[in-house]
């Protein structure tokens, strides 16, 4: 009896692995609609120039900024209202503004999107203020959207006294369904009997591993890999069905491959970031950092009351160079995330160190990764 639940117990335990293997599996798993997208099916950027209205004294000067005054003079002059072009306006209610947008792909006229405003001027800011109606134009000189809306400013300011505070910015700020498209961009979906996927990045592992989860699951040969990052699709050419065919086949799941080493190093910042797949091979690591303090001291020379000489004031420097003394520290191989940060932490350097260190261990074959640096 005793030997039997030990069995049991070894095939339930044996069991369980298997179960958590095909979990762990399973939730390494990605959507092919989030490792490719489909060729042609893509966002288009729209831009224009308009006035913010309504501002509580913190728009444009207008003397400083005579695009702003210019912009008013023509928009009164569309609206029926003529101001000589010689005329001097002292506006602080209004602020020149450049508007952005994305036209998404398959919008359709009278559809709303939303518009970013920022203000192109010497604005101080544009909370509470309205945009007037501005037409916003493609690449091609089309105008594709009208904008108009109150804005959203997602910040706070206050100034009196020469002082000032701000929260957040205030020269920017966004109107939600603020533009209606007018104009519709042709979308086809694919050329003749084919789609074509473009994955994200260059992964010949990947592209090879989407393509033959399409053919497993759709049939063979619907799928072929044209290169390391576009994969044709044979689809239906009926557009109902071919809408559903794609819709089966972007939620197919595919395990990427493995991704390739990769540092990622801002030095503007000080920031570094790696991704799990960095290795680190044995090496021995000595930095050293250099100081240099300069101390400034006026002194002033007062001669004797009847001397007749003038009093002056000289500048005194003093100049310490020091140079902090570090021992060479030998660090281990590390084969996983951990071992490396916990590797790169021994060193005790702050993020500016790491850029100089990092870059030494890429040159000496110990850091197993590609290092960008953006």
């Amino acid at each position: 009896m005793d030997s039997f639940a030990g069995r049991f117990l070894q095939r339930t335990a044996i069991l369980a692995v298997l179960v958590l293997g095909l979990l762990s599996g399973t939730a390494l798993a990605e959507r092919i609609k989030d490792l490719a997208s489909l060729q042609g099916v893509r966002n288009n950027q729209l831009v224009g120039y308009g006035l913010v209205v309504g501002l509580d004294g913190s728009g444009d000067q207008t003397t400083q900024t005579p695009f702003t005054t210019q912009s008013i003079i023509n928009m009164l002059a569309q609206l029926g209202t003529t101001l000589p072009t010689t005329q001097s306006l002292q506006l602080k209610n209004v602020a020149a503004v450049m508007v952005t947008a994305n036209l998404p792909p398959f919008a359709r006229i009278g559809q709303q999107i939303d518009v970013t405003v920022s203000s192109m001027g010497n604005a101080k800011s544009l909370r509470g203020g309205t945009l007037v109606m501005t037409p916003l134009k493609g690449a091609d000189g089309q105008i594709y959207a009208q904008a108009q809306g109150n804005l959203l400013v997602g910040g706070a300011g206050a100034s009196a006294g020469g002082s000032k505070v701000a929260v957040n910015h205030l020269l920017a700020g966004r109107v939600a369904g603020g533009a209606t498209v007018e104009r519709e961009v042709p979308t086809a979906l694919g050329q003749g009997p084919f789609v074509h996927y473009e994955m994200g990045t260059t992964d010949f592992g990947t592209t090879q591993r989407v393509v033959e989860v399409i053919n497993r699951e759709i049939g063979a040969g619907t799928a072929q890999a044209l290169d390391g990052r576009l994969i044709r699709v044979a689809a239906p050419e009926d557009a109902n069905s071919r809408v559903a065919f794609l819709g089966r086949v972007e939620n197919l799941q595919v395990q990427p491959a493995k991704t390739m080493a990769k540092v990622i190093v801002n030095p503007r910042t000080g920031s570094i970031v790696m991704n799990q797949t960095v290795t680190l091979e044995s090496c021995a690591v000595a930095h050293g950092n250099l100081s240099v303090v300069i101390n400034s001291e006026q002194k002033v020379s007062q001669p004797n009351a009847l001397s007749g000489g003038q009093t002056t004031t000289t500048t005194q420097n003093d100049i310490d160079i020091k140079q902090s003394g570090s021992s060479l520290i030998q660090l281990k191989a590390g084969v996983n995330l951990s071992e490396v940060v916990k590797a790169i932490n021994a060193l005790g350097a702050g993020p500016q160190d790491l850029l100089s260190i990092l870059q030494s261990m890429k040159a000496a074959g110990a850091l197993r990764a590609d290092l960008e640096i953006i």
